[in-house]
């Protein structure tokens, strides 16, 4: 808008200086005493000239029409030109922080989404390593129970055959024992010179087993 205003400036002065000689060469057609008027306007105007035009007060109603008619065109091409531009351009600025915030709160939303997929996919994770451990647990419990199930029938087993050896070889000790307990016995009864009755000697033989079992 300034520097409109310093080109249009010189126009206006220029243009302003013509109008002030037509009137001036005008009045000097009319006699003695509109040369002398003319001459008098003539010395205000080199006075004025020699000093700041603008304040010559004869010329004040063209400067304030030409002033009307510059302001005039200065409201036009501010509002037919530069104020359409420089609204569409304000208008393109919004456009595109509108568009700037709303990609980036499009993107602000996309990872609030993939970090709530990951949290759900690391809960799933989780969820299915403890059931997996939880499975292998049992199994394993399910194996040992059996191998320990095992482990005691076999115990059992042993132990019922090693009982039922212990009995075989204390069966036939104790026989043994009798059997010699009898021979010495029925000896001793010869060397002493007595009669021998074996089936006392069985009795007795077997009264003292038993009482060496029990």
């Amino acid at each position: 808008m300034f520097s409109l205003l310093q080109q249009t400036a010189p126009v206006v002065v220029n243009e302003s200086e013509a109008v002030i000689h037509a009137e001036t060469a005008q009045a000097a057609a009319h006699g003695a005493d509109a040369a002398h008027v003319a001459t008098a306007a003539d010395a205000a105007h080199g006075a004025s000239s020699a000093g700041m035009p603008q304040l010559d007060i004869s010329t004040f109603g063209n400067q304030i029409v030409w002033l009307l008619l510059v302001l005039a065109a200065i409201y036009w091409v501010l509002s037919r030109v530069a104020l359409p531009r420089i609204g569409g351009i304000i208008s393109d600025r919004q456009g595109a922080i509108t568009g700037d915030l709303m990609a980036a709160e499009e993107f602000k939303q996309k990872a609030k989404d993939a970090e709530a997929a990951y949290d759900k996919a690391l809960a799933d994770a989780r969820a299915e390593a403890n059931k997996i451990i939880a499975a292998n647990k049992a199994e394993m419990h399910k194996e040992l129970d059996a191998a320990i199930a095992h482990a005691d029938a076999e115990i059992a087993a042993r132990s019922a055959e090693s009982e039922k050896r212990i009995g075989e070889i204390r069966a036939t000790a104790v026989e043994d024992a009798r059997a010699v307990a009898r021979d010495v016995t029925e000896s001793l009864v010869q060397n002493f010179g007595g009669s021998v009755d074996q089936n006392l000697i069985n009795d007795a033989v077997d009264q003292r087993l038993k009482g060496a079992l029990q």
